[in-house]
């Protein structure tokens, strides 16, 4: 799984309780361990990265490491942030009568669904867009399957939306000029304010949409060997391909070792194998990687480089020949 290291942006996904958070700070450890500046930003409301990394991470950049910046996004608090900023804009645009009316509306809004989820990938988008390049590598430990699949499709949705209203303002612009008896202009809608905030958006949307369907975004699926992660995992395949974002690899996490002996762990191990087969043959061609179950909880350093050893390890899983995967 080296090549993992070769992305610019990683997203971890997958069930709930698999192991994203370990899998992605063990990655993004080892990728600070060997010199790129990473970010890694956690999305999932249950933060685990300031545990995990025993370092208190924030809604603001912050250095946890040398090399390694943390960042764990609160859906709610960039909802706040997100309806803020509309309404600042507003402010500069619009009559006091008309901002005052909007703000009302704005507010209504806030507890409504899926502008958390909104506001949560324009913080994302901007990440990705703006501050990509200060880092070599960043790593987004995103929510479980379903949330982290509604993001990656948000730019398609968003853009949608964004060239409705682009297309409207036109019109009414148009329409406006023409009531007023004004000749038209092939750049009429240039000195538009309104229209010039979705123009940028909509370039903002197309560079996100431009870099999540290039070799420099890629997808980690973790899972462990069990029926269900493993059914939503294939389900959660060709959803990642609808969106353009590349599936670079799989992780098999918790996988006993061979050193587990007792009735017990002959017939977890043999359910195990059956497991493991149908992992291989059910994604077959996708780049695969064992992580056993260790020991102890993984928690600091000391065990995350463990994992990340596993990670980056020749041929997967050295340490497990009997389990070793693509």
């Amino acid at each position: 799984m080296r090549h993992f290291l070769d992305r610019h942006i990683l997203f971890f996904g997958g069930k709930g309780g698999v192991g994203k958070t370990t899998c992605s700070s063990a990655l993004a450890l080892a990728a600070s361990r060997a010199g790129k500046r990473v970010l890694l930003v956690s999305t999932d409301p249950a933060h685990s990265t300031s545990d995990i990394f025993e370092r208190s991470f924030g809604a603001d950049e912050r250095e946890v490491l040398p090399g390694l910046t943390g960042l764990e996004i609160d859906a709610e608090t960039e909802a706040r942030r997100y309806l803020d900023e509309a309404k600042r804009r507003m402010a500069g645009l619009f009559s006091p009568p008309v901002v005052s009316a909007a703000a009302r509306q704005l507010e209504l809004t806030a507890s409504m669904p899926g502008l958390a989820d909104v506001a949560l990938f324009e913080r994302m988008a901007d990440l990705i867009v703006s501050r990509g390049e200060t880092y070599d590598l960043v790593v987004f430990d995103t929510a479980p399957t379903g949330h982290a699949l509604r993001l990656l499709r948000m730019p398609e949705l968003m853009a949608t939306w964004v060239d409705a209203l682009r297309r409207r303002r036109r019109d009414a612009t148009a329409a406006s000029s023409a009531a007023e008896e004004r000749p038209t202009r092939s750049d009429a809608g240039a000195a538009d304010p309104v229209l010039e905030i979705l123009e940028a958006r909509a370039a903002r949307l197309d560079a996100v949409r431009r870099l999540s369907r290039s070799d420099r975004v890629g997808f980690v699926l973790v899972l462990v060997p069990e029926r269900l992660p493993i059914d939503e995992s294939v389900r959660a395949v060709h959803h990642i391909q609808d969106t353009g974002v590349k599936m670079c690899g799989v992780v098999i996490n918790r996988v006993l070792p061979e050193e587990a002996s007792g009735e017990y762990f002959r017939a977890r191990k043999a359910q195990e194998r059956v497991h493991l087969a149908e992992i291989e043959r059910r994604f077959a061609g996708v780049p695969r990687v064992v992580v056993p179950q260790l020991d102890a909880d993984v928690h600091g350093l000391a065990s995350l480089e463990r994992v990340s050893g596993y990670l980056l390890a020749e041929g997967g899983a050295a340490d497990h020949p009997s389990t070793r995967l693509r």
